[in-house]
């Protein structure tokens, strides 16, 4: 069975440039709401991890792991 186009034209003739503006637009907007989700922050980018830490002998050790 044929699927059922998502636009349709009703009333005069649209150029191709019209209607690529369209979809781009009703696009946008249908993806709205998948950018209003939370992200999770990257321990690498976390505020904490620029305090410096005492320097002690095995430093180098966990200077590449996120805190």
């Amino acid at each position: 069975m044929p699927e059922r186009p998502v636009l349709r034209i009703i009333r005069g003739a649209p150029t191709a440039a019209e209607l690529a503006a369209l979809i781009a637009v009703v696009a946008a907007a249908s993806a709205v709401g998948e950018a209003d989700a939370p992200r999770r922050r990257s321990a690498w980018a976390a505020p904490d991890r620029s305090m410096r830490v005492p320097l002690n002998s095995g430093g180098w050790r966990s200077s590449l792991a996120p805190r």
